[in-house]
């Protein structure tokens, strides 16, 4: 009969009277060891992981049997006891074995990347088609598309980015050397926002030479002020800068200072 066994559960005690059912034995006969404590999962979009115990049954100690001393009929020679000692060839322990990383696969890590999105949709109870675009050097591109979707992208894309940045940190984490860049956008957001910005950039700049003051701008993402940067670097009337800490981060579109 199995002396060991390993139960799940929705909470530790349920995973040990599973223990206790398939061993047949009292609670009190069994070592348990905790190996997984029940805990919510990614936002607790999917439920919680179950409790997970291991159970030994413990070994009974039998009496201890006393023997009387044989009798020696002639003393043991020590040249015996040592030639006896140096026969025993000593015993190597093996060499670890070293694991091999497994080689990095992009199809694998996309397919990943897809498989995460399903699950996260599913727990939203949300059909979502994704398209899916990728290019080696300009990286990964997943498209959404479907009905309520903008529960994904939140106030200025803020929902879109955490769910962007999550994807790649979860199919990413097994990578160091070669990463998968993953961009997610739902129906052309994305795009939509970038021709606000640079209609903003240019609004802002004409603002900034006629008032000769500085403006500020709201909070933006790295990916935003990067718009911002790169639509108002050729304009020699403003220059711009970011300021704060992230996710405070924002832009200072300032006229430049006559040169004389």
């Amino acid at each position: 009969m199995a002396n060991v066994t390993e139960k799940t559960g929705k909470t530790i005690d349920e995973a040990i009277q599973a223990a206790v059912d398939e061993l047949g034995v009292k609670e009190s006969d069994l070592e348990i060891e905790i190996l997984e404590t029940p805990r919510k999962r990614l936002f607790g979009l999917f439920g919680e992981t179950p409790a997970k115990i291991r159970a030994t049954v413990k070994e009974v100690a039998l009496p201890a049997i006393v023997e009387e001393p044989a009798q020696v009929e002639e003393p043991v020679q020590v040249e015996e006891t040592i030639q006896a000692e140096s026969a025993i060839e000593p015993v190597l322990a093996p060499s670890p074995v070293e694991e091999t990383e497994e080689p990095f696969d992009r199809d694998k890590v996309i397919d990943a990347a897809e498989d995460f999105l399903h699950d996260v949709f599913a727990a939203m109870n949300l059909e979502v088609v994704m398209k899916i675009e990728d290019d080696a050097e300009e990286g990964c591109l997943i498209e959404l598309s479907g009905k309520g979707l903008g529960i994904l992208i939140g106030r200025r894309g803020q929902a879109l980015d955490a769910l962007q940045y999550i994807l790649n940190l979860a199919v990413n984490r097994k990578n160091a050397d070669n990463k998968v860049h993953f961009t997610l956008d739902v129906e052309g957001y994305r795009r939509r926002r970038e021709q606000a910005l640079i209609k903003l950039a240019k609004g802002v700049a004409e603002h900034a030479i006629k008032t000769r003051h500085e403006v500020k701008l709201e909070p933006m993402n790295r990916y935003e002020r990067k718009i911002i940067h790169t639509i108002l670097q050729d304009n020699n009337r403003v220059e711009t800068h970011s300021v704060g800490e992230e996710p405070y981060r924002y832009i200072i579109v300032s006229p430049k200072k006559n040169r004389r």
